[in-house]
C-alpha cells in the first residue's frame, strides 16, 4: 500500500462501470469526482518548521476533489488518485 508524504492525500475513486463476468457495463448514473480517503500524509512545515498537519479529513471521508488533479495508480481492480490536500473541494456527509 502507498504511504503519502507531505500534504498528500490517497484517495479510492468510485467505479463507474460494472463488470459482470466478462462484460463490462458503463454506470448510466455518474458519480462525478467522488472519492474515499484511503490514507493521509502527516502535512506540510510552515516556515518556521513546524508541522501543519492536514485539518478536516480522516480515513473513511468521502470527498470531492478538483478535477484533472492528482496522479493515478492502480493496484489490481481498484483505482487510487495521490492528490494534494488543497484540491480536495468538500466532505460529503
Amino acid at each position: 500500500m502507498i504511504k503519502p508524504l507531505n500534504d498528500y492525500l490517497l484517495i479510492e475513486k468510485a467505479p463507474n462501470e460494472k463488470k459482470v463476468g466478462s462484460i463490462i457495463l458503463a454506470s448510466e448514473k455518474k458519480t462525478g469526482n467522488v472519492a474515499s480517503v484511503v490514507a493521509l500524509g502527516p502535512g506540510k512545515k510552515d516556515k518556521d518548521g513546524k508541522l501543519v498537519p492536514i485539518e478536516g479529513l480522516k480515513a473513511g471521508d468521502k470527498v470531492i476533489y478538483r478535477e484533472y488533479s492528482g496522479t493515478d495508480y492502480e493496484e489490481g481492480e481498484k483505482k487510487y488518485l495521490l492528490i494534494k490536500a488543497e484540491d480536495i473541494l468538500a466532505v460529503l456527509e
